[in-house]
């Protein structure tokens, strides 16, 4: 077997500092899949983190709207005085809530920050993934961090500053909106940089339990700090995705060549058993010819618009569940009894803990398939009599709220985590793109920006749609998957079509990947 030809140092990318302590404790270079392990736990942390700071405004929405069990109507007693002493800082634990979160439109309010928040973050989105494809990622994804702990960490300094003006919570919220839309067209390039289409499905379906344990993390840690102050609750979390930037900036590779790595050392880009042969680049090692793809030449690519709007009414249902689900649970009789905000808190990670089944299943179901649009639309579909079923009989006992709650969030983070990881993977090194490995960012930007349009329409439409009816939210939800799935139809009648036409000549031709379907 000859020799491997030598690393390509690719000047746009620097070499990151922790990297170079590494390789001179070593005196050696690392190898391929040392680096492989290092993007993956790096990004793996970087996303929690950002998903757990986003969490946390779910758990705190308790103590800033303490809103009766019915969801109808607001008997406790309410600050009417203008002037805010001092004590009433501590009002909240009293469920007074806070100003001005806890009048009639608290509920209201509370979703347009949500809206804000998802608005921003949704727009950022496609000029994050721009800049991204331009930029050193780890440079950008540091700077995204740590702005999204610093205004994170503001909204909670209202708590000690006594702060009851609304827009300063609005302002913040969209600042953080802007720097976290950095995290995703980031770190699913730097993966997607790292990785080829060999089971990318699987790799990237456990990879993204990122956005479950995010959440998982977000939830406990504010619930547990709740008591003390909820300003804690995201005072803390801002503190975290700092200080996990940093590790970033240190540690994370962005690009083989930014570090001289061989990807001919790798059997997922460079198969080397027997009948197996590369027959195009999924990505180019010459970087020199590369240049980033526009945003127009982006919507371009086969798939990518199919994708975008499936995903935008997915995240409409995944986000609603993300921002109200504590607040639903808290505000829900359970055998009879409410639970605390702490409690409510707690089990709505279950969700989380179902989703992270959910996109390692829809992954694995992927790549055995070979049928990505098949996995997403059939997840979509049983997502709407598992959504009724929670609704109607969630309440019955915890045991049958636990199950069910565990089986919703498989079904609907199912598809959101299979379109936002592997399928922008694969339309970002899509075969018209000819190898150019500059349009991951945009062309992940562009998918899940679109689909964070629909995550800021679901839980605004939830404030105010829930003060009426939680039915009617549900209804609202189980409408979203099934034009979902419906968007994906044109991709699974070829998915289907290739399958059948696969069958038919198996006998006469060895079996081979399916072509590319994204069409």
């Amino acid at each position: 077997m000859g020799s491997l030809p030598e690393p390509i140092m690719d000047e746009n990318y620097s070499k990151p500092p922790g990297i170079r302590v590494m390789e001179r404790a070593k005196k050696s270079s690392l190898s391929f899949k040392t680096y492989q392990a290092i993007v993956l736990i790096v990004t793996f942390f970087a996303y929690t983190s950002y998903h757990a700071t986003r969490k946390t405004t779910s758990i705190v929405k308790s103590a800033l709207d303490p809103q009766s069990p019915d969801g109808l109507k607001f008997p406790w007693q309410r600050h009417t005085n203008p002037v805010w002493n001092q004590s009433s800082k501590f009002s909240w634990m009293l469920k007074d809530g806070w100003v001005p979160f806890n009048g009639p439109d608290g509920t209201a309010l509370l979703g347009e920050l949500d809206v804000s928040f998802l608005f921003v973050y949704a727009m950022g989105m496609y000029f994050s993934g721009h800049v991204g494809d331009r930029m050193d990622l780890r440079i950008f994804l540091t700077i995204g961090m740590v702005g999204t702990g610093l205004f994170t960490a503001l909204f909670g300094v209202g708590y000690w500053a006594n702060v009851h003006f609304f827009y300063y919570y609005l302002i913040v919220q969209m600042m953080a909106g802007l720097f976290q839309s950095t995290g995703w067209p980031s770190v699913v390039a730097v993966v997607g940089n790292w990785f080829g289409k060999k089971k990318r499905g699987l790799i990237m379906g456990i990879w993204n339990a990122h956005t479950s344990v995010g959440n998982i993390t977000g939830s406990l840690v504010a619930s547990i700090l709740l008591k003390y102050g909820w300003g804690w609750s995201m005072v803390v979390p801002g503190s975290l995705i700092a200080a996990v930037g940093m590790v970033v900036f240190l540690f994370l590779p962005v690009h083989p060549e930014s570090v001289g790595a061989n990807k001919d050392e790798d059997e997922v880009f460079s198969p080397r058993k027997e009948g197996e042969e590369v027959t195009e680049p999924l990505l180019r090692s010459d970087r020199e010819e590369e240049s980033a793809v526009g945003f127009i030449e982006a919507w371009k690519i086969p798939g990518v618009a199919p994708f975008a709007l499936c995903l935008f009414f997915a995240k409409l249902v995944a986000y609603t569940f993300l921002y109200w689900l504590p607040f639903y649970i808290s505000h829900t009789a359970i055998e009879g009894k409410y639970l605390s905000n702490e409690e409510a808190g707690n089990l709505s990670t279950l969700f989380d803990v179902g989703g992270v089944v959910g996109g390692i299943l829809a992954g694995y179901i992927s790549d055995r398939l070979d049928a990505r649009a098949i996995t997403a639309a059939s997840f979509m579909y049983c997502a709407i009599p598992v959504l009724y079923f929670y609704r109607s009989y969630g309440h019955v006992s915890m045991t049958v709220n636990i199950i069910l709650m565990l089986i919703t969030g498989v079904f609907v983070n199912g598809p959101y985590a299979l379109i936002t990881t592997a399928v922008s993977a694969d339309l970002g090194t899509h075969s018209s793109l000819k190898g150019n490995s500059r349009a991951l960012a945009t062309v992940t930007a562009i998918i899940d920006g679109t689909g964070s349009i629909g995550a800021a329409i679901g839980p605004l439409l939830t404030g105010y749609i829930s003060a009426n009816s939680w039915s009617a939210v549900f209804t609202m939800l189980m409408g979203s998957a099934f034009v979902a799935g419906l968007f994906l139809t044109r991709l699974v009648v070829a998915e289907v079509g290739a399958k059948i036409q696969q069958l038919g000549s198996q006998g006469s031709s060895p079996r081979s990947r399916s072509p590319d379907l994204l069409v």
